[in-house]
């Protein structure tokens, strides 16, 4: 006997998709930049450094002597020799007139005047140890320095953007179905 049937078959829907991506463009320029720096205000002062060489002592030593120093000299000298031959010539008058109590003073002040100084020489340096003076007074130097302010220009410049938007197109690849067959179906039992 066979068994009356109903077959069904079925076709899923499939569907396709065509799919535009968007397409989007930014673009960002860089900033205008403008930037100036002025030179820094320099003031320098200076005073100059001053060097003093006193050396006259050391010439005087080397009997390099200045036209005034030899006249102070000579004169001082002169002086001292003029106290010195008024004392001996006074001496010398006062043994002549003690001439009666004997003696040879005529012969002893003759060997007096006739004999000279006597010379002495010791060890020295010509010029003596620090005869040369020196005095220094350093230079200065005043620095004033004023800076300057930098100046400093920017100019933002807006990003460039553009967008296409992107588009989806479905489209039926396929339409579903129902196909419904019946089997082993006789007439005369449908209508029972």
């Amino acid at each position: 006997m066979q068994m009356p049937q109903i077959r069904m078959h079925s076709t899923s829907m499939q569907i396709g998709l065509n799919i535009e991506q968007p397409v989007q463009q930014i673009e960002q320029k860089a900033a205008d930049l403008s930037i100036e720096q002025p030179k820094a205000i320099l003031e320098i002062q200076t005073t100059p450094g001053k060097l003093t060489i006193d050396q006259s002592k050391a010439r005087e030593d080397m009997d390099l002597k200045s036209l005034s120093k030899r006249v102070e000299e000579f004169a001082q000298q002169g002086y001292q020799d003029w106290l010195a031959g008024m004392a001996r010539r006074s001496q010398q008058g006062t043994e002549l007139r003690h001439i009666e109590n004997g003696g040879n003073a005529i012969a002893s002040l003759a060997k007096q005047n006739s004999k000279g100084s006597e010379k002495q020489f010791n060890l020295g340096w010509i010029p003596s140890h620090f005869s040369v003076k020196l005095d220094y007074q350093p230079a200065q130097v005043d620095i004033d320095v004023t800076p300057q302010k930098p100046n400093i220009d920017v100019r933002n410049n807006r990003p460039t953007h553009e967008y296409t938007p992107g588009n989806t197109e479905v489209e039926v690849l396929q339409k579903n179905s129902l196909d419904i067959d019946f089997i082993n179906l006789f007439p005369d039992e449908i209508g029972e």
